[in-house]
């Protein structure tokens, strides 16, 4: 199939996703949390046969630094030494069941570590002291499932729809050491850190989502995943340090598409998309009172993917070509309440790293995917 072509498709279908997802929500979105709902690989790992288990891990990590009012960075908050650092490491847990050859189930356990280095919140920034503040441990479950629509195996094309429960098992009122506190700078105070490091959101939620791949020939596969997270609690309760407003629940949501190439080396593939990931600054269902930061990041996916026997390894290193710290619900309040334009600032990162290890379990000899392939000839 000509180069050219499929460029074309992959370049047409990155820019009507996005702008379908931007219309439709009339609002933008930041990732203060992490996501392994976009993997970039659906082809080889999402199809599972009744009765087979598919187990793994997803690791991810990112080093916020940057700082972004709306597009604009501000560069002189590195410059100056007063960035707001975030160290963030993700560890999911993930079983998934065929309960048919077309239903199945899935299991998300996160783990998280978060790092947290600043001035602003030990005394200022003018005060030059920079410490850290951390959290750590279990963060929300997941529990869904989805359908495929289509048998496998019968179309070079599948898509499936899935719906799951975020449970609020992650710790969201965590606390630790606060330097150069009080009048004089010279009291240290146990208080509660920032949200963006919060293992958990406090809110019980739930999610749509929607994957599906396209087989263009033996070499080339098109693939897109989409996922929502509807959290219609407010608040959860938990002051911020300063004691102005409570944590937001916020919504979130991811979206992929890209091409899997296949060359011809067993068990290797490449990937190449875009993956969009954010919070919306008010939510889909609820109020959306409390205080949050809004925003959202469109980075480049390029990845690659190993599997031997049932044992499968995937790595994506997707990079920032768009970060967006929109104006949340509280920014638009106080810009109507004192006629002057408020909103705040947010650190993004420039790259994900993406690793995840899944291992197949079958009573049965494994099916090869390239029956899909095979239709097409």
């Amino acid at each position: 199939m000509n180069l050219n072509f499929i460029r074309r498709i992959v370049f047409t279908g990155l820019l009507s996703l996005f702008c379908n997802l931007y219309y439709s929500n009339a609002q933008g979105c930041v990732a203060i949390r992490g996501f392994s709902s976009c993997s970039g690989s659906l082809g080889t790992e999402g199809y599972l046969s009744s009765g087979e288990f598919l187990v793994g891990s997803n690791n991810r990590y990112f080093e916020s630094f940057r700082h972004f009012r709306g597009t604009e960075q501000e560069e002189n908050r590195i410059e100056e030494g007063t960035n707001v650092i975030n160290d963030s490491y993700f560890f999911d847990l993930t079983l998934n069941y065929g309960v048919t050859d077309r239903l199945y189930a899935n299991l998300l356990i996160p783990f998280v570590s978060h790092v947290r280095s600043s001035m602003y919140e030990h005394g200022g920034n003018s005060y030059g002291d920079r410490h850290t503040t951390r959290a750590a441990g279990l963060a929300d479950l997941r529990i869904g499932g989805g359908y495929w629509l289509i048998d496998h195996g019968t179309k070079p094309f599948n898509f499936a729809f899935g719906a799951g429960i975020k449970l609020p098992t992650g710790d969201y009122s965590h606390t630790d050491t606060f330097y150069n506190q009080g009048q004089d700078k010279d009291t240290e105070v146990e208080a509660v850190v920032d949200q963006s490091i919060q293992p958990g959101d406090g809110g019980l939620g739930f999610n749509l989502d929607f994957q599906g791949y396209y087989t263009l020939s033996h070499n080339f596969m098109l693939t897109t995943s989409l996922y929502y997270l509807f959290n219609p609690e407010e608040t959860n309760g938990v002051l911020t340090r300063r004691g102005t407003s409570e944590f937001s629940v916020p919504d979130q949501y991811a979206a992929q598409i890209g091409t899997t190439f296949f060359p011809m080396v067993k068990g290797l593939a490449f990937y190449l998309g875009g993956l969009l990931e954010g919070v919306p600054a008010s939510d889909f269902i609820g109020g959306s009172a409390g205080y949050r930061r809004p925003g959202y990041a469109i980075s480049v996916d390029p990845g690659v993917n190993y599997t031997v026997n049932n044992l499968s390894l995937r790595l994506n290193v997707p990079f920032a070509v768009e970060r967006n710290r929109i104006q949340s619900y509280e920014d638009k309040i106080r810009t109507i309440e004192t006629g002057e334009f408020r909103q705040g600032d947010a650190a993004f990162a420039d790259y994900l790293i993406n690793f995840s290890l899944t291992y197949r379990i079958t009573k049965h000899k494994t099916k090869k995917f390239d029956t899909d392939i095979q239709v097409l000839n």
